[in-house]
């Protein structure tokens, strides 16, 4: 595999001092971004987002929902505004998360390169961290634009029960920066706790009682997926 394990993001390097005097190591502030429906955001989501502030040292973990994913129907997703006000209760108690409201403005299909491109736009020199799944990055090479995106951040991937998270086959031989976090198994997913809701399940214990409240003032997911 030739994606290479680089230093940690946002973190400066000491090198020797000249006599005489000192030097400042320039420090490229980290910045994460965590995208996804979050239809409904869970502790899963939130156990990988905290791995990543931490294991990569990140000056900022930016979770980012998405307005119209361009690999889903926009038909089986709650309105933006619910899931973003869920992803701000799961979050609000980490002062290194902020939620980006970014791609739920945006018109149109939602792409990672546009975000990643306003992003060095707004912050130049920082080091951006795309986190991600091992399914995600798979099949990274069909995101829009892949190539670019490929060369503009450090990947972070979510590695399940010890294995290697493997680059998509079109990638073989093509180097990229990527660092692997050895996330714990959990058997959550958003999709499993949709049927649990519409069958008049708890969900609390997988989303926080914060956004199962959330859930159940407003009546979310009451109708199965798929009808």
């Amino acid at each position: 595999m030739s994606a290479s394990a680089g230093r940690a993001p946002g973190r400066s390097q000491a090198g020797p001092h000249p006599p005489g005097g000192s030097t400042n190591v320039p420090v490229r502030r980290g910045v994460g971004i965590f995208g996804g429906s979050f239809n409904p955001p869970h502790l899963a989501h939130l156990a990988l987002a905290q791995l990543a502030l931490a294991e990569l040292k990140l000056d900022e973990l930016r979770w980012l929902p998405a307005g119209q994913p361009w690999q889903k129907p926009a038909g089986s997703l709650a309105s933006a505004e619910h899931r973003t006000a869920m992803v701000r209760l799961l979050t609000h108690d980490e002062p290194g998360f902020v939620v980006d409201e970014r791609e739920i403005r945006r018109q149109g299909p939602s792409y990672t390169i546009a975000t990643v491109q306003e992003l060095l736009a707004e912050q130049p020199g920082a080091e951006i961290v795309l986190v991600i799944g091992q399914d995600q990055y798979a099949n990274l090479h069909t995101w829009r634009d892949a190539a670019q995106l490929r060369s503009l951040v450090t990947l972070a991937v979510a590695a399940r029960d010890g294995q290697n998270p493997q680059p998509p086959e079109a990638w073989a031989g093509v180097s990229h920066r990527m660092q692997v976090l050895p996330l714990p198994a959990m058997t959550i997913s958003a999709t499993d706790i949709r049927h649990r809701i519409a069958q008049g399940q708890p969900v609390a214990a997988l989303v926080g009682q914060a956004v199962a409240g959330y859930i159940d003032q407003h009546l979310l997911y009451r109708v199965p997926p798929g009808h």
